[in-house]
């Protein structure tokens, strides 16, 4: 008997079955040069005998690794390793210590933008990057208008290949409620649906830059919108911004030195500040594009809740130039887990945006966006809306109230006229990191300050979400602030 056969290790409470274990452990054994072309294993009596084994398991186990071209058959002499293998020149097999999925045995490159924290579930009590809650959510109506899209029709066309724009029933409804509601001037051919503004982000960026191209960008930012311009190879320039959203005449000075290739803004709600960009603003950055050239992307995250009147109609509204791509999603009406966003711009571009979708997502959920179309085409989206900016509305005011009252000192802050989260200015000498863990372990998350700066330095403020609690539970995370605050006095 051929000494590593004494090495073979059978699990049989494994869930894999015994005959293809055994069969792996002697490929690998091929592999590692210790069972060598051309030499004869033992007779299947035999092994099976050695291994406590029924016979026609090692039988199953040789015929496999015939078939896979391990193994010969001689007809009247036995079972060989075949001598159509290479020459293999490998260390002696000694057994593995480590998870061979564990780490890549090739070289790669990990560029730095692209370390970010994932967000996770996090513990009972939350001030969060400003999420909706989906506990009010249409969960019910949703639910049965996806079961009726997956359970009626034609199959064949419900569960087939669909166009790589989107669901064209949803942009068939989503063209006139857009148009509608924001002013734009869609049709459904110039919208392209995506799994939400992540993608946009990551289309556009693939498409329109080149590397080395100037992309404009707030001082303050969101990260997931800087880290798709980087691993596009562009180079961000920061933008000033202020109580009234982005310097524009910052920007005017920049494009007179730098050729900026794209700005990206969220117009509506600044991000992170939350303030809205000032209605002449609007209008010289329109300008500003057509006489500079640069693309304009709107990220509307939030359009739906504005509690100061009716909301400020987006900047592509006034385009007439075909300069600005526009981006939202229902991830902030309903739930972030509800994948379906919406890219619009001139035709030319969405199409181009299709053909590249197409290479990393065929499609969307289709059953999913049609579920989303009959919501919209039955008012069931337009009345959630009007039911959430009350009940946000409502958490806004206690929160800010709560902040006033009991944290005076401690943090600065001014109410938003819209969004769902407060930006918060903490003292200078307070470590928001160091707060953020400590908050942890009292049952509270909040974010720990870094990443609103291109190079990740602290600002010493917080967005706190107010949207995704309850009174009670902004109540108690209040409560949990003022304990951990007062710990540090």
């Amino acid at each position: 008997m051929h000494p590593v056969i004494a090495q073979i290790n059978i699990n049989k409470k494994d869930k894999h079955p015994v005959y293809l274990q055994l069969a792996a452990q002697l490929s690998g054994f091929i592999q590692t040069g210790n069972l060598k072309k051309g030499e004869r294993l033992p007779g299947s009596r035999a092994l099976a005998a050695a291994l406590q084994l029924h016979r026609k398991t090692v039988v199953s186990a040789y015929e496999e690794l015939t078939a896979q071209g391990w193994l010969e058959s001689r007809s009247g002499s036995g079972t060989y390793v075949t001598r159509r293998l290479p020459e293999m020149k490998l260390p002696s097999y000694t057994p593995v210590k480590k998870n061979a999925t564990d780490k890549a045995g090739f070289v790669f490159s990990s560029p730095p933008h692209l370390e970010t924290r994932v967000l996770k579930p996090v513990p009972l009590l939350h001030l969060d990057d400003g999420f909706p809650d989906p506990r009010i959510a249409p969960l019910a109506e949703l639910s049965r208008a996806y079961r009726s899209q997956l359970l009626t029709g034609n199959p064949y066309l419900r569960l087939g290949y669909s166009d790589t724009k989107g669901a064209l029933w949803l942009r068939q409804e989503l063209s006139p409620y857009l148009n509608h509601t924001r002013g734009l001037q869609t049709t459904p051919e110039s919208i392209l649906i995506t799994r939400g503004t992540m993608m946009g982000l990551y289309l556009a960026s693939t498409a329109l830059l080149q590397r080395g191209d100037h992309v404009a960008v707030g001082r303050l930012s969101w990260s997931g919108a800087n880290m798709n311009f980087l691993q596009a190879g562009a180079k961000l320039v920061p933008v000033p911004i202020d109580d009234h959203g982005m310097d524009v005449q910052a920007l005017e000075k920049i494009c007179r030195r730098k050729k900026i290739r794209l700005l990206y803004t969220t117009s509506h709600h600044n991000y992170p500040t939350t303030v809205a960009l000032r209605a002449e603003r609007r209008l010289q950055l329109i300008r500003l594009a057509e006489q500079y050239g640069f693309i304009i992307f709107e990220d509307d995250y939030d359009y739906d809740f504005h509690y100061a009147g009716r909301p400020l109609l987006p900047l592509a509204g006034s385009d007439s130039n075909g300069m600005v791509l526009y981006c939202g999603s229902f991830t902030k009406t309903i739930s972030p887990a509800l994948r379906v966003g919406y890219f619009t711009g001139p035709e030319n571009i969405i199409t181009q945006m299709a053909k590249l979708r197409r290479i990393i997502d065929r499609q969307g959920d289709t059953i999913l966006e049609n579920a989303v179309a009959s919501m919209l085409r039955n008012g069931i989206i337009q009345r959630h809306l009007k039911k959430s900016l009350k009940i946000y509305r409502e958490r806004r005011d206690i929160f800010c109230g709560l902040l006033t009252k009991k944290l005076p000192d401690a943090i600065s802050f001014r109410v938003p006229d819209g969004g769902m989260s407060v930006w918060a200015q903490f003292s200078s000498r307070l470590d928001l990191k160091e707060l953020s863990q400590r908050a942890f372990k009292k049952d509270l998350y909040i974010t720990d300050g870094i990443g609103y700066t291109l190079d990740g330095s602290p600002v010493n403020a917080l967005r706190l979400g107010f949207a995704s609690s309850t009174l009670e539970e902004l109540a108690k995370a209040v409560d949990v602030l003022v304990s951990l605050l007062k710990k540090k006095k």
